[in-house]
Parts: C-alpha cells; structure tokens; sequence
C-alpha cells in the first residue's frame, strides 16, 4: 500500500438513515484522495465491535442489487459498505459499462479502495481487524486489487474477476481469499482461477478455489436472466457465508 494515504478519511454527511429487519442503512461521503465520495452503508442495528465489509459494484455501477447485498450482510452481522467507484453514473448498456469500467483510473481505485477501508476502520461499530473484501465482476477484480494493496485486510471474496497467475502479481497478498468461477466464464475463465490458485498455493499462502460447473458470468445476479442460475448461486453464497465467518468472526 502507497504510503500518504492512511488518515485521508474523513466523515462528511450522513443521510436517509433507515431502520429495518434489524438493520441501518445509510448513504455516506467521505475523502479519496482530492475526491469527496459517496456510498452506501448497511449495519446491524446493535452496539459493539462489528466484522465488516468492503463491497464492490460489477461493472454496472452502484445498483440495487449490490446494496441489497449489503443489507443482507448487515442482517448477518458485518458492517457493509458498498462503494461507488463510478461516482454516481450508472451503465444501461454494456457498452455503457464497458467505457465506464475503462474510464476509472487505476490509481483512483487504488485510492478509492483504501479510503474505503480507512473509512470503515474508523467507524465506532467496526473491528478494524476484521474487513474484509468481495466483488464481482468487475468488482471481482476490484476485490483482488484490494487483495494486493491491503495489507491489513483479514479477507478477500472474488467472484469471477481478473487475477494475477505468477509470484509478483501475488506476492503482496497477505489475508486469506475465496474465489468463485464459473464454469461457462469466457472472460474470466476457470484456468485463470486456477492459475491463480497454483501460484498463491506455490507462495504458501491461504485460497479455496471453488468452479461452478455449467454456468455463465455472472451466474449469482438475479438480475441477469441470461446467466442467473439459483442453485448454483444458492450454493456460492452459502460457501462465500462460510468462508466469512471463518475469518471474519473468530
């Protein structure tokens, strides 16, 4: 992690503050770098020192899907903070996503990613020992960025995302990471998961590696009825609740 960047975090506004099934949520902005930011929190409704999570957009944006996600990691006791690394566009096209998804600077993310963990650490309901990443698509390979410029995160959750394959690219890795693939996957391809897999094993760190047979990109968004398949979504998301608590919670 590039040194300078740790305190920029600061708590602008908090707003629409919201009560349900146990649970708050808030819209936020905070610092990144020279940027003020805005993104989405969800919280159990209860006092104490909460694991929590860094959650990442596909390459859509910042939509319903994603913040629903947050919520429900909130109705399981993480802090979840859903970032916006569009800065409020949105994409309704691929096309659309794609020239949004190009349009972010790398070093930006980078920055983003930190203010985002920065911001959560100082949050008086979370354990700053305990956040953890995950993403997908796009946000999937957000998350292995974060892998890899975190050093104080204790998890990271890729699902189909861009991942290095030698030494260097995984060197820097140091918080145990679940990834989730899709067998069908044409862009992020189960032999990348697995290359993956062999080098972070290779520098004897900590990965499970799990292949979702007979499904496309994608697979786990409702929203996508090309690609969505319940079962095997089901199934991610009870290996990704699992993985979670293992790291997260003890």
């Amino acid at each position: 992690m590039r040194s300078g960047l740790a305190g920029v975090l600061a708590a602008l506004a908090f707003a629409s503050l919201a009560n349900a099934q146990g649970i708050k949520t808030m819209n936020v902005s905070y610092v990144s770098g020279t940027d003020t930011v805005s993104a989405y929190v969800a919280m159990p409704d209860g006092g104490g020192k909460h694991p929590a999570l860094i959650v990442i957009h596909e390459w859509w944006g910042l939509r319903d899907w994603i913040r629903q996600n947050a919520r429900e990691f909130a109705e399981h006791g993480y802090v979840a903070l859903a970032i916006d690394l569009y800065r409020g566009q949105l994409a309704e096209t691929s096309q659309e996503a794609y020239k949004l998804m190009m349009s972010v600077p790398p070093e930006r993310g980078v920055t983003d990613l930190e203010a985002a963990f920065n911001y959560l650490a100082g949050m008086k309901d979370v354990n700053p020992e305990k956040i953890g990443v995950i993403g997908w698509c796009m946000g999937g390979s957000y998350s292995y960025i974060a892998a890899t410029n975190l050093p104080r995160l204790a998890a990271c959750v890729i699902n189909y995302g861009k991942v290095g394959t030698t030494k260097s690219e995984v060197g820097p890795i140091s918080c145990p990471v679940l990834c989730n693939f899709a067998g069908k996957d044409r862009t992020y391809t189960v032999e990348l998961g697995k290359k993956f897999e062999e080098a972070m094993k290779a520098e004897g760190k900590t990965v499970i590696f799990h292949e979702y047979p007979g499904v496309n990109h994608a697979f786990m968004n409702p929203n996508n009825p090309g690609a969505y398949d319940e079962p095997q979504a089901k199934l991610a998301w009870k290996t990704i609740y699992a993985f979670l608590d293992e790291h997260l919670k003890k």
